[in-house]
């Protein structure tokens, strides 16, 4: 078996073999253009010496100007042979720009120091030589005479420029300045506009007043309610029933359709207590006339609803609790008549202290923060005064800088004028063929590199056997290799889901969850599937695992938890609620609505995703998702949930509280060592570790799916019996339901 670093070699060469090749042909290429050069030769030549010198600025009476002449006198090369002093010079000689920039030289000598080429002095310059090569001893002589000429007229430029830069630079800070000192105005004015009023009622004693007034009020109120509650316990006592409890009899009793239903049924039951004398119940009689009073007890039923609308909890009031609430006499019934006005006064009353304390509140806040606003009025002012001092300092600096536009000269002047003396030249040359062999080499050794350096900075996992290394040091347990699935739905398009039932591979997925049973998670029941990134395939994996648990036998429930995607049960023939996107909770506070019936498998349910949603942790943590989970659990013999992965959110670990465990889906090829790492060792950490284990997806088995189906033969017999007992007990433990009743 070859080592993983060879692995990941062939892999990054196969995906950056064209950068290899452009590495080598980039490096061939260049060996080949210097094996192919001519021999290099110096020419006999004249070479023409002038020397400038740095002068003392004059006397300024300017801060401005004596600040750009003490800069003046750092010289460097770059100014001295910029373009414009080049081309200038051209023009004046009649010259090529580019053939003179080649021949020219400059040397910068400081105080006390010796001659260097450099490309910038390191202290002020004292002298610069200038050397000028050309064939022709006059025309090195006139060059490097108007090439002095020119720089020293650089120098004048480049102290106006500086000077220029300076101006420029002051005027744009002023107008900012400027600006800001209006917005700080602006803020001060409209703070004392906004906050000014209640600042003023802090210190007259408007506010304590409104404070002590609410109070007052809400003493009158408390009064009123205890006397209204105290009229409402004595009725209560008198009545013998609550204020809602005489809302429904009252309602009741007043309604004549049911008083009608009452009479009729009470004529029956006269009727057959008279027969039942005489007659036995399988008379046709005695049939017909309990057949009439199941009728008008059923229409009693549903004329009770109409009125009260059952009794709370969604179910119908029985005919004996609907005939003993309608019996109120005309004095009883006043009394409840009174009994509901007073609870609908005490609501009102509540409602109204409880305005008065938020009234009363928001005066106390304000109160409380007067001293913020006092502090805030004064910084807001302290911001003002700096913000002008500001802007009056810049507006005397940029009156000293335009008076120093008078005071700009030159730092330079010419102290010697070119000196002419003759040079000679030497020749040299290279082998090419040992320039060429030692290019393709050298571009052999850096293409192969750079593939080797890719490979190795590559942080994806792209064996299994990588990801057993970082799953065996953190202590995760492994439970299968799945291996790659792929169906195509013509109407919806390619998917990793096993739509056929008969399908051989879903043996894998069996095997899967017959180890999450075994050992210390044998009464496992809700497990959570997850992954660390994007595209390891869980949601096909939790698919498949549910699959697989419902062609076992067990009444299993798949919860699409991924609020963030689009459902994928449409795979499964199972449509979504169109609705449930705009009400969410809504949608999963009924059971029996955002529960479906997978129709092609059985034993199989789905809770669709809603998604895409705009806050799913907001629809994770709400109560009916924590009811709707608790309900579940005791419906379902196997649930699986899928939710987000671990990178892009933290949907699974809000999720995770309320089920058994997760199981951590890996794939090769996607899979990041770096955050697969950190995601299982800060879940192995936790007391207690939520993690069940992990599975390696996408594995391209080298066996036939007919091979492992011989292979699951040999311990099919001892994995039934290892789970015989635990079904067993799971099947007493289980309600008693024919089927899911929602």
């Amino acid at each position: 078996m070859a080592p993983p670093l060879v692995k990941r070699y062939f892999i990054a060469l196969e995906k950056h073999k064209l950068k290899g090749i452009l590495v080598f042909g980039l490096v061939t290429g260049l060996s080949g253009v210097v094996a192919i050069m001519p021999p290099s030769s110096t020419p006999v030549s004249f070479q023409a010496l002038g020397v400038l010198q740095v002068t003392t600025p004059p006397r300024v009476f300017s801060q401005t100007g004596e600040q750009i002449q003490q800069q003046g006198i750092q010289i460097s090369e770059e100014m001295l042979l910029a373009d414009n002093v080049i081309e200038a010079t051209a023009v004046a000689v009649g010259g090529d720009p580019k053939d003179i920039r080649k021949k020219v030289e400059v040397k910068i000598k400081q105080d006390g120091a010796e001659d260097s080429k450099s490309k910038e002095a390191s202290g002020p310059a004292s002298i610069i030589g200038v050397l000028y090569k050309d064939s022709n001893p006059e025309t090195a002589g006139k060059t490097t005479e108007v090439l002095m000429q020119k720089m020293v007229e650089q120098s004048r430029l480049y102290n106006s420029e500086r000077l220029r830069g300076i101006i420029d630079s002051i005027e744009q800070r002023s107008a900012e300045a400027q600006e800001e000192l209006k917005q700080a105005q602006e803020q001060l004015e409209r703070y004392n506009r906004i906050e000014g009023a209640a600042l003023v009622a802090a210190q007259d004693g408007t506010l304590l007043a409104g404070i002590s007034g609410s109070q007052q009020q809400q003493r009158q109120i408390q009064l009123t309610l205890e006397g209204v509650e105290s009229q409402m316990a004595s009725l209560e006592r008198r009545l013998g029933l609550t204020a809602d409890e005489a809302y429904t009899n009252s309602a009741l009793s007043a309604d004549p359709i049911i008083a009608n239903l009452r009479a009729e049924i009470q004529q029956v039951e006269t009727q057959i207590k008279t027969l039942s004398q005489d007659l036995r119940p399988q008379h046709p009689q005695m049939i017909e006339l309990e057949k009439q009073k199941n009728t008008y007890e059923q229409l009693l039923q549903e004329r009770a609803t109409e009125v009260v609308g059952g009794n709370g909890l969604g179910e119908a009031l029985p005919p004996s609790k609907i005939r003993a609430d309608s019996s109120l006499d005309p004095a009883r019934k006043q009394l409840a008549d009174n009994l509901v006005a007073l609870s609908t006064q005490r609501d009102t009353l509540k409602q109204q202290l409880i305005g008065t304390k938020r009234t009363e509140q928001e005066l106390l806040k304000q109160y409380q923060r007067i001293p913020t606003k006092q502090l805030e009025q004064m910084r807001l002012a302290q911001q003002f005064q700096i913000k002008q001092t500001f802007y009056n300092t810049l507006q005397a600096s940029l009156i000293d800088a335009k008076a120093a536009e008078a005071e700009i000269v030159s730092n330079l002047r010419i102290a010697q004028a070119p000196q002419l003396t003759k040079t000679g030249g030497e020749t040299s040359a290279t082998n090419p063929v040992v320039v060429l062999a030692g290019g393709i080499f050298v571009g052999l050794l850096l293409g192969a590199g750079s593939i080797l350096l890719l490979a190795i900075l590559d942080n994806k996992l792209y064996s299994p056997q990588e990801i057993r290394q970082i799953l065996a040091q953190q202590d995760v347990r492994l439970f299968a290799e799945l291996p790659t699935t792929k169906n195509l739905v013509p109407s919806l398009g390619e998917t990793g889901i096993l739509i056929d039932p008969d399908s051989p591979y879903l043996d894998f997925y069996e095997r899967l969850r017959s180890g999450l049973r075994r050992g210390e998670h044998k009464s496992l029941k809700m497990v959570l599937i997850t992954s660390t990134v994007g595209g390891e395939g869980k949601t096909v994996t939790a698919y498949n695992l549910a699959i697989a648990s419902a062609i076992a036998g067990k009444r299993t429930l798949l919860v699409e938890a991924n609020l963030r995607s689009p459902s994928q049960a449409e795979f499964l023939e199972v449509k979504v609620d169109p609705h449930a996107q705009v009400e969410p909770l809504l949608y999963y506070s009924s059971v029996s609505e955002c529960v479906k019936l997978s129709p092609n498998i059985q034993n199989l349910y789905i809770l669709p995703s809603p998604g895409p949603l705009r806050q799913p942790p907001a629809i994770l943590e709400s109560s009916e998702i924590k009811q709707l989970l608790a309900d579940v659990r005791g419906r379902f013999d196997f649930i699986v949930i899928d939710t987000p992965a671990l990178s892009l959110c933290d949907d699974a670990l809000l999720l995770e509280p309320f089920t058994d465990g997760m199981v951590l889906v890996t794939r090769p090829g996607y899979t990041e060592k770096a955050i697969l790492s950190q995601a299982t060792q800060e879940l192995t950490e936790a007391e207690p570790s939520p993690l069940l284990g992990a599975v390696i997806n996408d594995i391209d088995k080298s066996k036939s799916v007919d091979q492992h189906q011989a292979q699951n033969i040999e311990t099919e017999d001892e994995d039934e019996e290892s789970l015989e007992d635990e079904e067993i007990e799971e099947e007493e433990e289980a309600i008693p339901t024919g089927s899911v009743r929602f």
